[in-house]
């Protein structure tokens, strides 16, 4: 099907609302809907809390009856099944809409292409494909945990412009200036979850919190510690939200202990010397995490690159320079030649105050 100019702009008001849901939808997916009827926009919604209406819920009830023979504009697929509301399909033919342009299908199995079929089976008129690429970009969490179980994996890392992140004492505070970290806020929340090492707490103590104004949904924090050595008195376990140490660990006292400090443990199913990191992304897949933030030191980002499990890198750099004895962005062992070079793909650099933002991917 060819779209019109008319349809590119309804599905731009519907990508744009669908951004504002982009805090408070987890482990839902950021969706927006636009109801179009002769040439006028007569209702528009997006989701806003998961749980909560969908967008096309919202949209139908500020068009009212306005909605029979309207066309829907909506950024995802809308669902056909019960979940923690009924399914958007039914109250689209029950109001009356005669046509349907969806941006992508939803790849839940559940869902996949199911309900616009279930709409063109009743009569509906039904499109798919309209600005797919910029759908994608809206949720590419919940995408990557529906069609492969994994959470996306986003690496935020912090350094010198010669690429160094701590000095060799390990003082690294602070490297950018408050106008990075405040964005590093936005970044969290955004995410699901935020993980980090047991080595990276044991040294710091953060408290891996969202610090945004009206922000009331912590992501879930989640620590890889292989022996259990995280202390009952780290400030993150006295923080809003919930802790997650993921451990090789069968000791139960200290597990008991840790517990009773306010830590949530769970043992992996594959261990060797360390945690398995693919094991810790097919746990976190199963709990819904559909946005993974990486914020730990130099040894276990390098183990997430190594394993080629990095979706995408946020660099922080900063205009001062920190000398060859500072620590470094990665430890990387094995790349001993030019040849063993692990290529990026730079997707966006942009200034951050007074630093900059580099977003890039593994090439290829």
């Amino acid at each position: 099907m060819e779209f019109s100019t008319d349809d590119y702009r309804y599905m731009s008001r519907a990508l744009h609302l669908a951004e504002r849901g982009r805090y408070t939808t987890h482990p839902n997916p950021n969706v927006g809907c636009v109801l179009v009827k002769d040439s006028a926009v007569v209702g528009e919604g997006w989701h806003e809390v998961a749980g909560g209406p969908h967008a096309e819920i919202m949209a139908l009830r500020m068009a009212g009856a306005k909605a029979a023979g309207a066309t829907a504009y909506v950024t995802l697929e809308p669902c056909c099944h019960h979940g923690r509301t009924p399914p958007c399909t039914d109250a689209l033919l029950n109001a009356g809409v005669n046509k349907v342009i969806a941006a992508m299908e939803d790849p839940n199995h559940q869902v996949a292409g199911k309900g616009l079929e279930q709409l063109r089976m009743a009569g509906v008129q039904v499109a798919s494909g309209l600005m797919s690429i910029e759908a994608e970009k809206l949720n590419l969490g919940y995408l990557k945990r529906r069609r492969t179980g994994r959470p996306f994996v986003r690496l935020k890392l912090a350094m010198s412009l010669d690429g160094r992140t701590a000095m060799a004492s390990g003082e690294s505070k602070w490297i950018t200036t408050d106008a990075a970290r405040q964005d590093v806020q936005r970044l969290r929340a955004e995410s699901s979850a935020i993980l980090t090492g047991v080595g990276t707490v044991l040294a710091d103590d953060p408290a891996m919190t969202v610090r945004l104004d009206g922000m009331t949904r912590q992501p879930l924090r989640v620590v890889l510690d292989t022996n259990l050595s995280l202390p009952e008195t780290a400030r993150m376990l006295r923080e809003p939200g919930e802790t997650l140490l993921l451990t090789c660990s069968d000791d139960d006292t200290t597990k008991q202990r840790l517990q009773q400090a306010g830590a949530t443990i769970q043992s992996l199913p594959f261990c060797g010397k360390s945690v398995d990191l693919d094991s810790v992304l097919d746990v976190l897949g199963d709990l819904q995490i559909n946005d993974l933030l990486v914020e730990t030191g130099a040894t276990l980002s390098g183990a997430f690159v190594a394993a080629g499990l990095v979706d995408e890198f946020v660099i922080y750099m900063a205009p001062i320079l920190m000398g060859d004895a500072a620590r470094g962005l990665f430890r990387l062992p094995g790349l001993e030649a030019m040849a063993d070079k692990l290529q990026l793909e730079i997707m966006d650099v942009r200034a951050v105050g007074k630093d900059w933002r580099i977003t890039a991917k593994l090439a290829g």
